[in-house]
């Protein structure tokens, strides 16, 4: 079985696990910001998200030194924040929307983040060579990180503490939970960051440069963010 359709299987599994937290959500009596399941809304992030993947991917293999074109994650994270709130602002929608991706986002990274392993040296996600006893052969002879399977297991954390939180009905994490999981998610990339053969600029790489804003933005919104009232009734607001 190819790389490549690995990584497809994990994709689409990657996509139904996010489905799935998305029912599962609905299921704990938690109402989230209507905004964020309107048509206008979801084409702005499906449009966002898919050119921040392919801008990010491929702007990375060309400092780099690859050629080709390319996806990142990361570059979809971003490209559907900014999106976003271009279509917010735009739209005068002042609430914050963003509550109920926190899990799903976190869920498939997690699980998609194992295609990109499977996919070996063609994904170019692979890390850097190291001697530690945990390390893969992706083909070519040489030991490296596994940094896929280190940002698997660590978005694989968020979201069981997130489902913690849920459960325990924590106000604060379940109201500012995409902030949360973006600060989450943009340190652990960083510091896997410097496990990868990526080209840097002074001297960081472009996914270090985005992971710092992402972190910036997600530590505003956070700073910003409005008291969460308790939750009673098993409602949030």
């Amino acid at each position: 079985m190819s790389g490549a359709f690995l990584h497809t299987i994990f994709d689409v599994l990657a996509w139904l696990a996010a489905a799935a937290a998305v029912y599962w959500l609905s299921r704990q009596r938690l109402q989230f910001p209507a905004q964020s399941f309107q048509l206008p809304y979801v084409a702005a992030l499906v449009f966002g998200a898919g050119l921040g993947a392919y801008l990010f991917g491929s702007a990375n293999l060309w400092l780099s030194g690859e050629s080709g074109i390319a996806r990142s994650v990361e570059g979809a994270l971003a490209g559907g924040i900014v999106a976003i709130e271009l279509y917010k602002w735009s739209a005068g929608i002042a609430a914050r929307t963003g509550a109920r991706f926190a899990l799903p986002l976190a869920l498939g990274i997690a699980i998609g983040r194992l295609g990109c392993y499977f996919a070996g040296l063609d994904d170019f996600t692979y890390g850097t060579p190291t001697a530690l006893p945990w390390a893969h052969d992706f083909g070519d002879g040489i030991l490296r990180h596994p940094v896929q399977l280190y940002e698997s297991a660590a978005m694989a954390v968020f979201a069981l503490l997130y489902v913690l939180a849920v459960v325990n009905r924590n106000a604060f994490v379940i109201t500012n939970g995409f902030y949360l999981v973006l600060v989450y998610y943009g340190a652990q990339r960083f510091l896997w960051e410097f496990l990868k053969p990526y080209g840097t600029l002074i001297p960081f790489t472009l996914f270090h440069l985005l992971s710092l804003s992402i972190l910036l933005y997600a530590g505003v919104m956070l700073a910003t963010a409005p008291k969460a009232r308790r939750l009673q009734n098993e409602i949030l607001a």
